[in-house]
């Protein structure tokens, strides 16, 4: 198990650390309605061959996600990658680091995360971590880009319709709301998450075109 100070030891605890941060009335919250999977898929796109996505499909594609996050967000992530999973009571860590896209900064910067994950509730919490150390014990340092962010990742809904769930609270001296902007937006295109398109086809197979007009 990790020395680290700031590595905590079960997924509660993590989900703990993650509700006080949103409860902090500083810092800057989103959360995402819930996307109907397979209700968006009828409405807005066409797939060959036509295919309904399982609530067990969308926890897989997060575990995946989760790990790698350059192949199912490359349209956010350019480079990165995940070391030291271990396994917790009630889920299993690791740490990962990439650079990403700033949500409002034109620019990349490196991200720093400890992950935690619950097969059992099906939910994922993102940690930001200023510093950690990597898997050859090499200190290394988020960008200032922009402010340490916490991200929660969930599957709800039944098996047949399942429900993709997503917040994030980024951990700013005072609320910030120029932050909503990028959320906002992606809530009125009202298309799936691009790693869901993505897991749809490069993992099922599936080819996945969006509707011929746009609405939003």
């Amino acid at each position: 198990m990790s020395d680290d100070p700031e590595f905590l030891p079960t997924f509660s605890s993590a989900q703990h650390a993650y509700r006080a941060a949103w409860d902090n009335p500083a810092h800057t919250r989103f959360e995402l309605p819930p996307v109907n999977v397979n209700k968006v898929l009828r409405e807005r796109y066409s797939m060959r061959p036509e295919k309904a996505l399982a609530r067990t499909a969308i926890w897989d594609m997060e575990r995946k996600k989760a790990w790698d996050p350059r192949t199912y967000i490359p349209y956010v992530v350019s480079e990165g990658g995940s070391w030291g999973r271990e396994t917790l009571p009630d889920g299993e860590r690791f740490s990962r680091a990439s650079m990403q896209k700033g949500w409002i900064a034109q620019a990349e910067g490196r991200v720093l995360e400890d992950v935690y994950l619950s097969d059992e509730r099906q939910a994922i919490v993102f940690l930001g971590r200023e510093r950690m150390r990597d898997e050859s014990g090499h200190e290394l340092r988020a960008s200032g880009l922009q402010p340490v962010f916490h991200v929660e990742h969930g599957v709800g809904g039944s098996e047949e319709e399942p429900l993709n769930l997503w917040s994030i609270v980024l951990l700013t001296p005072q609320e910030d709301r120029r932050y909503h902007r990028p959320f906002e937006a992606m809530v009125a295109r009202g298309w799936l998450p691009g790693f869901i398109e993505i897991y749809i086809a490069r993992d099922l197979g599936v080819q996945l075109s969006r509707a011929a007009i746009e609405k939003h």
